[in-house]
């Protein structure tokens, strides 16, 4: 579990001949990501460290990683935004982030607005559904906040977020420009409500036994 806030820059030091396989990142040396074992969000996905040593670490990918998630793309120098796991007593600076990304979205646009920026995001309709002005979705693993959601059916909306300079000076964000993709992950609270309530909405649309008796 994560917080969406990205806490260091690191960038692709070595790439398998072949995907799937294990990415070595580097990182700066004062950043710890954990141990062997432990989980680290990579552009917003979780993934588990199999190996660590002073400002590098390696994480093993798998297909289903590279099916839901722009990591296939990552070439060598590429920077990515790092996070290490939640621990218990961690305050949750952004929202709750699983590291499990749901879709991939593209930028349409960035556009300054004097010391901010804004970002349109494409993003696809079983993303859409679970994004509310006002509610948090991560992007690239980075908690931010919806400020607008346009649908525009069948298959897409349009969503916008607004960044701080600060998110801009210490994540990937810098690099953002239209057609770019980005992992998305939305509130994972409102996809189990939907799931827990879905038979009891379903029920409503049945009538009750003996209702249609005269």
């Amino acid at each position: 579990m994560f917080a969406g806030i990205v806490t260091a820059v690191g960038r692709v030091q070595e790439l398998p001949a072949e995907l799937p396989g294990q990415l070595l990142l580097s990182h700066p040396m004062e950043w710890t990501a954990g141990a062997i074992g432990d989980s680290v969000a990579v552009n917003g996905c979780c993934l588990t460290i199999v190996a660590a040593g002073p400002g590098r670490l390696g994480v093993e990918v798998i297909p289903e990683t590279l099916r839901r998630t722009t990591l296939a793309q990552l070439g060598v120098g590429d920077p990515v935004n790092l996070e290490p796991a939640l621990q218990l007593q961690s305050a949750v600076g952004g929202h709750l982030v699983s590291g499990h990304v749901d879709a991939t979205g593209q930028i349409l646009a960035v556009s300054p607005e004097q010391n901010s920026v804004w970002l349109e995001v494409e993003v696809p309709a079983q993303v859409a559904r679970y994004c509310v002005p006002q509610g948090s979705i991560a992007l690239d693993g980075c908690s931010l906040t919806l400020v607008t959601v346009e649908d525009r059916p069948p298959a897409t909306a349009v969503v916008r977020v607004s960044l701080i300079p600060h998110t801009v000076a210490v994540t990937i964000a810098a690099g953002y420009r239209p057609g770019v993709l980005v992992n998305l992950e939305v509130d994972q609270i409102a996809k189990l409500v939907e799931r827990l309530l879905g038979p009891h909405r379903a029920g409503l649309g049945r009538s009750a036994p003996g209702a249609e008796r005269s």
